[in-house]
């Protein structure tokens, strides 16, 4: 059985992403056809986009000892350019995480001795987290790895497609973000008044 049949095989096995977002869009149109559910459609696809695109990410990174979310503090480190080091405010805001969800990833780096943590001179409240030696040769390693399987996700859409969907999620992002500026706007004003 040559590998495009056995690929073939596993996914008539259990159902694509698009087949199980279908399903729950029938459901909900089912269960509550007095609202559209068609957001369902883009929001179901970005979640089952994310987790098995993490899951293609975890696969390629398992002979380097990462996962995902090591490899994005490791990334973050070393697109920050040398000396490799940042806080770990500036590591969460770049990553969009809370303190407490980098504190366990920097943990776990640090004991790998992928990272260590640095006094920072500016500020003596905090510290650095810089990459090791070690750590930047293992994210150089991984950076090609997690670059090609995403390339392999894409291999379906053409270069105008690939714009056309990178334009419309920048499109949504920016008004996922206008609607939490607004939000924010209208919760000052409620706590102001």
């Amino acid at each position: 059985m040559s590998s495009s049949d056995k690929r073939k095989t596993r996914r008539e096995s259990r159902p694509t992403s698009a087949e199980a977002v279908a399903a729950i869009h029938a459901q909900w149109q089912q269960e509550r056809p007095d609202i559209d559910p068609g957001p369902v459609w883009v929001y179901g696809l970005l979640g089952r986009v994310q987790l098995e695109g993490t899951q293609l990410i975890n696969r390629a990174l398992a002979p380097l000892g990462l996962t995902r979310p090591s490899y994005d503090v490791l990334t973050a480190l070393r697109r920050a350019g040398p000396p490799y080091a940042l806080t770990p405010k500036q590591i969460a805001r770049s990553l969009l995480l809370s303190g407490s969800g980098l504190t366990s990833r920097i943990n776990t780096l640090e004991e790998k001795r992928l990272v260590a943590r640095m006094p920072e001179p500016s500020d003596r409240r905090t510290h650095a987290v810089q990459l090791t030696l070690e750590g930047l040769s293992v994210v150089d390693r991984a950076i090609p790895l997690v670059f090609e399987v995403q390339r392999q996700s894409l291999e379906g859409l053409g270069e105008a497609e690939t714009r056309a969907l990178v334009e419309a999620l920048r499109q949504v992002s920016g008004r996922l973000a206008e609607i939490e500026a607004e939000a924010a706007e209208a919760a000052g004003a409620e706590g102001s008044g």
